[in-house]
């Protein structure tokens, strides 16, 4: 029953949309580089250097609190401009193929897997309270120590600029903003 379910639900699900052939601007998360470009296609718009990542680095197995970054293509969920890390643009993460890695290794029950699916069909923000987390996004330093953000990676899982970056990068943000984090 659990795999025709879980088969069923993925064959109603959109595929993933090619970045690269998108007409509006999406943004390209290169973690190893500590580099956040705003891309429209394959042209690169703005660049934005050395971005901080979660503190134990990002990985494609991310769990609630484990300080990692997902790996992955995600939207804009939402955008919140007074947060204490100056402005915050959520991510629809955890999204189908983290859902989908997590139940087969049993770290994530049906009904959280059910939850994610039916939020992705719908192209809402998915649960933030599941095995894999949440409040994941985007976000300036804010009220955290600027000497630190310089030298360390510091999130939580998040991906971190200064404020200034964060203030230049605002006008390419939107709600369903595309985000490919690699």
């Amino acid at each position: 029953m659990r795999v025709s379910f879980f088969i069923f639900m993925l064959s109603i699900l959109p595929a993933s949309v090619s970045h690269a052939d998108a007409e509006e601007p999406w943004l390209l998360v290169e973690t190893e580089n500590r580099v956040l470009k705003v891309m429209n296609g394959e042209r690169v718009l703005e660049v934005f250097n050395k971005i901080a990542i979660g503190s134990r680095g990002a990985d494609w197995e991310k769990h609630r609190n484990d300080k990692k970054t997902p790996l992955g293509e995600y939207r804009i969920g939402w955008v919140n401009e007074n947060s204490r890390y100056h402005r915050f643009f959520g991510l629809t993460y955890p999204n189908k193929d983290n859902a989908k890695r997590a139940y087969l290794a049993g770290v994530l029950g049906e009904s959280s897997l059910r939850a994610i699916l039916r939020a992705e069909v719908a192209e809402d923000v998915p649960p933030q309270n599941t095995a894999l987390g949440g409040q994941i996004g985007i976000h300036g330093v804010g009220k955290a120590n600027p000497m630190i953000h310089d030298e360390f990676d510091w999130t939580s899982g998040c991906i971190a600029m200064t404020d200034e970056q964060i203030d230049r990068l605002t006008p390419w943000i939107k709600k369903g903003t595309p985000v490919v984090i690699r």
